[in-house]
C-alpha cells in the first residue's frame, strides 16, 4: 500500500499547475517547541523521502527566537514534481513532539483521516477519549531516548515511529542517514530510531482505523 493511502492523504488540485492535473501527495506537519529538534526531524524526514526516490518540498516557521516557543516544519511528498507554494491547511499526517501542542491551533489542520504521532507515555485510549475524531498514536520517545543515553533528544525515536505509522521511509534509509549525519552518538540515534519504529508498530493495533 502506498504511503498516501496509509496516511489518508489527499488528492490536492494542483492549483499552481493551472488545474491541468491533480497530484496525490502527502502533506506533513512536524510540530514541536524550540530546542526539541522538530526542525531537525523535518529535515531528516525530507532527506529520507528524497533518498527513497520521492519528490519533497520542505519549509518551516518559527514562533520566536527562544526555547520553548512552538516551531513547525512542513513537508509535501509526492511522486511528481510539487508545484504548490502555499501553507498546509489540512495535513495527512502530523508528528508532534509535545502532547500539550495537540490543541486547536494544530488540530484545526487535522481531520479524521489525519494520522498523528505524538511523544507521550499515555495510552492510545487516553487520546481517543480526549480527542475524539482524531487518530493519535502515542510513542514514549523520551523513554526510548533515555534508554540509549540520549537524555531528552527524542527526534530519532520519533521519526522512526512516524515512518512506521506512514509505512515510509524505510527504516534502513533513516538509519543510514542518522549514522552518516548525526553530529554525536550516531549509533545511539540509529538504535533509537529502530526502537521508535518498533514501539509505533505495537501501538498501531490499539488505534482505531
Amino acid at each position: 500500500m502506498k504511503v498516501e493511502e496509509k496516511a489518508g492523504a489527499r488528492t490536492e488540485a494542483a492549483a499552481a499547475d493551472g488545474g491541468r492535473s491533480a497530484e496525490a501527495m502527502l502533506e506533513i506537519i512536524v510540530q514541536g517547541r524550540g530546542g526539541q529538534g522538530a526542525q531537525t526531524a523535518g529535515q531528516l524526514l525530507a532527506r529520507a523521502f528524497f533518498a527513497s526516490g520521492r519528490q519533497v518540498q520542505a519549509f518551516a516557521s518559527y514562533g520566536g527566537a527562544r526555547r520553548g516557543t512552538p516551531v513547525s516544519s512542513f513537508l509535501r511528498v509526492a511522486d511528481r514534481p510539487i508545484r504548490l507554494r502555499c501553507d498546509i491547511e489540512r495535513a495527512g499526517a502530523i508528528l508532534c513532539f509535545d502532547a500539550s501542542l495537540l490543541a486547536p491551533p494544530l488540530l484545526s489542520r487535522a481531520d479524521a483521516r489525519t494520522l498523528v504521532v505524538v511523544n507521550s507515555a499515555r495510552p492510545p485510549s487516553a487520546f481517543a477519549a480526549e480527542l475524539p475524531g482524531h487518530r493519535v498514536v502515542p510513542v514514549d520517545a523520551l523513554a526510548i531516548a533515555r534508554s540509549q543515553g540520549m537524555g531528552r533528544i527524542v527526534n530519532s525515536a520519533l521519526i522512526g515511529a512516524f515512518a512506521r505509522v506512514l509505512g515510509s521511509p524505510a527504516l534502513p534509509v533513516l538509519q543510514q542517514l542518522l549514522l552518516a549525519q548525526s553530529p554525536t552518538k550516531p549509533e545511539e540515534n540509529a538504535a533509537a530510531c529502530a526502537l521508535g519504529w518498533e514501539a509505533a508498530g505495537a501501538r498501531l493495533q490499539d488505534v482505531k482505523a
